[in-house]
């Protein structure tokens, strides 16, 4: 925090600060003998009525009242990396979206608008990578029509946490009373301790079509030909398969390799034969295939409740980059206005 000679902290925040990257020191219980310091850092998403409004790194928005507070300043936008390789947000997105691709799409300006049958939200789902050439509310009123049209709810993907993310979107949304109710997160990682893993050989299949075998072990069982398309569409995409004694195999996963990024999904492993290394040797034959056509670097993405994917990711040096989330758009006869009322 900022010091002034005399040693006492100071305030260094004005409104026209929204949007930048904050960190603010506030009292909690003022005036009460056992209030106590407490620190706050994301961006500085609105500052309204003596109130302000900072979207942390992983989405969760926290109302402070000016009144409380002791100190703050405006920090930099990102905090360096320690680990793992070097990508912008957009970026990243981008090369998610090329490995997940919808059915259909449509360019609103700067934003996409993604269909595929309502198989996955990612593939089901805007995402906003710039302006899309109208006022938000006018914007917002054409996304929901579009997908009204085909039977779908209407989603937003956002993002937090990284320099050009979305986090004044994600308070417009919810001011708007759109809802957040899917949130993860994007991990990236050096590819070449990946392939370094669990070696087993012929073992793991890898073939250009899921097959019968690979997808009765997806846990998206029944996948319509639309999940088919969403599944198999990509630069270039590899299915890896453990078999197992019955007819399921043990172990799946799959990676599309795109430049120097290769990206992993549905990484998954029957129950039985969890904690044996199947994980990581499905990840280890994807990532030497992605080495053989050139990629350098790896992304997944991982819910913030799935423990053991998050323990074996970090242990292949994986680290979290950025925070995305799905947000829905409200019932009609719940919807606040703009202001939030």
């Amino acid at each position: 925090m900022e010091f002034t000679a005399g040693g006492r902290l100071e305030l260094r925040l004005t409104a026209s600060d929204v949007g930048k990257r904050v960190s603010v020191r506030r009292l909690t219980e003022v005036g009460s003998p056992g209030a106590k310091f407490t620190d706050t850092v994301g961006v500085l998403t609105s500052w309204n009525d003596g109130v302000l409004l900072i979207t942390k790194r992983g989405g969760e928005q926290v109302h402070i009242p000016e009144s409380s507070l002791v100190a703050g300043k405006v920090v930099p936008a990102a905090p360096a990396r320690r680990r793992g390789p070097a990508a912008s947000y957009e970026e990243l997105a981008r090369a998610a979206a090329r490995a997940w691709q919808p059915v259909e799409s449509e360019r609103l300006g700067g934003w996409e608008l993604r269909a595929a049958g309502g198989f996955t939200r990612r593939a089901n789902s805007v995402l906003p990578l710039g302006d899309p050439g109208l006022p938000l509310d006018e914007a917002l009123t054409r996304v929901r029509a579009w997908y009204e049209r085909r039977g779908l709810p209407a989603y937003i993907q956002t993002a937090t946490g990284a320099e050009g993310t979305q986090e004044l979107l994600c308070a417009e949304l919810e001011a708007r009373g759109w809802v957040r109710e899917v949130s993860a997160e994007m991990w990236v990682g050096g590819l070449a301790p990946v392939a370094d893993g669990v070696d087993l050989g012929d073992r793991v299949g890898l073939t250009r079509e899921p097959g019968e075998a690979w997808l009765g072990r997806y846990q998206r069982k029944g996948a319509s030909e639309v999940a088919l398309k969403v599944l198999t569409t990509g630069p270039s995409v590899w299915f890896a398969t453990v078999p197992g004694d019955g007819g399921e195999p043990d172990a799946i996963g799959r990676c599309v390799v795109d430049g120097r990024w290769a990206g992993f999904a549905a990484v998954e492993v029957a129950p039985s034969r969890r904690r044996e290394g199947l994980a990581s040797a499905v990840m280890t034959a994807l990532a030497r295939r992605a080495l053989e056509e050139g990629a350098s670097a790896a992304w997944l993405q991982v819910e913030a409740d799935n423990e053991g994917a998050r323990a074996l990711y970090g242990r292949l040096g994986f680290a979290a980059h950025h925070a995305y989330h799905h947000y829905r758009a409200p019932e009609p006869d719940r919807e606040p206005d703009p202001a939030g009322h």
